[in-house]
């Protein structure tokens, strides 16, 4: 499917990271694996650190942080914001909706459009897709997008393919309209006959967690998590990365008219450093042009670790310049996005701690 949108921009982004940072050499004393081998893995997929929430620490709580952090700095007034899309897959409960939750603890005004949406790797986009079409009805002008995930509370610190990678964060879009601005072309495939390669077995109402879902197990090569822990097939993953976004990258430029020399960075979700440069590679990109340094520094995030790149790797030009920029998310659902579009001259491009 493709999509396309004016008179619309991104005029600001403030990434929220928790305090709490994890070392993966502390992690890999909790894995039944040789060291020498887990330093290895360290050294091939990018590990180093990662941020994780507290216990007790939820999404609502990063989202209330961040915009609160707005609104007190003056970055952004809170009567101004007439929608707000919480995109997540770690809800602080099932109901009610977490984004009347964040409305009612900031005591927003009370016609505000507060909406869920439950989407992961390709969640930050479907969260902008769904504000650029909000933007076109005449009581909208201003929409906050809020990404976040905590799931660190729901990995395994026993399986060693994936606590090392996993981070907790949350980001906080401003976008609104914005007359004689560019064209934004966009993109969107799904195939939910793969879902099961990224997926937390129990929780929902299909497998409801018992003690029995809690219980550890060998899952092989002496990886140990439950049925609530999140399960990712690596190779599925892998192979899914390598054989979609390449020709999904292509036809949005073809799409838009543009050619991959005139983007100035590709801005992409980053499930670890090995993974992006691989697609670097198979898309023949410089690595400088699309930033791969998420993942050792605060972890896998899910969608975040897009607007958590944009802010970390060019955050500060931003404030003073445009680019030219191709967002690609892309994971679990399976679900993938691209889109491409002119950023800068932001109201704020920063990142805090909660």
């Amino acid at each position: 499917m493709n999509l396309s949108f004016r008179d619309k921009a991104i005029t600001g982004i403030l990434a929220v990271v928790p305090a709490n940072e994890r070392l993966f050499v502390d992690d890999m004393r909790e894995f039944d694996f040789p060291e020498n081998r887990s330093l290895k893995l360290k050294e091939v997929m990018g590990y180093d650190r990662h941020r994780v929430v507290t216990e007790g620490t939820c999404v609502s709580d990063l989202a209330v942080h961040g915009l609160s952090h707005l609104f007190a700095t003056g970055a952004l007034a809170k009567d101004d914001l007439d929608a707000l899309i919480l995109v997540t897959q770690s809800p602080d409960h099932f109901m009610p909706p977490t984004s009347n939750i964040i409305q009612g603890r900031l005591e927003m005004k009370r016609d505000l459009f507060c909406l869920d949406t439950c989407q992961g790797c390709a969640g930050f986009l479907i969260g902008l897709m769904q504000a650029f079409m909000l933007l076109d009805q005449e009581a909208i002008g201003k929409v906050a997008v809020i990404n976040a995930d905590v799931l660190s509370r729901k990995v395994s610190p026993r399986d060693r393919n994936s606590y090392p990678l996993i981070g907790d964060a949350a980001a906080i879009t401003v976008v609104e309209r914005a007359p004689g601005r560019g064209h934004i072309c966009a993109n969107l495939q799904m195939d939910g006959t793969r879902n099961e390669a990224l997926i937390i077995p129990a929780g929902g109402f299909r497998m409801p967690s018992t003690p029995e879902t809690a219980v550890l197990e060998d899952v092989g090569d002496h990886n140990y998590r439950a049925k609530d822990h999140l399960r990712m097939d690596g190779s599925a993953v892998f192979n899914f990365v390598q054989t979609e976004v390449p020709p999904m990258i292509e036809s949005l430029l073809q799409c838009a008219g543009v050619r991959q020399n005139d983007v100035d960075y590709f801005m992409c979700h980053q499930p670890n450093r090995f993974m992006l440069q691989k697609l670097a590679d198979a898309m023949q990109l410089p690595y400088d042009k699309m930033p791969n340094n998420i993942v050792e520094k605060f972890g896998n995030s899910s969608g975040v670790t897009i607007p958590l790149a944009i802010v970390d790797n060019i955050g500060e030009e931003l404030l003073a310049r445009d680019f030219k920029l191709c967002l690609a998310g892309f994971g679990v659902g399976l679900t993938w996005s691209s889109m491409l579009l002119d950023m800068g001259h932001l109201s704020f491009c920063d990142m805090i701690e909660y």
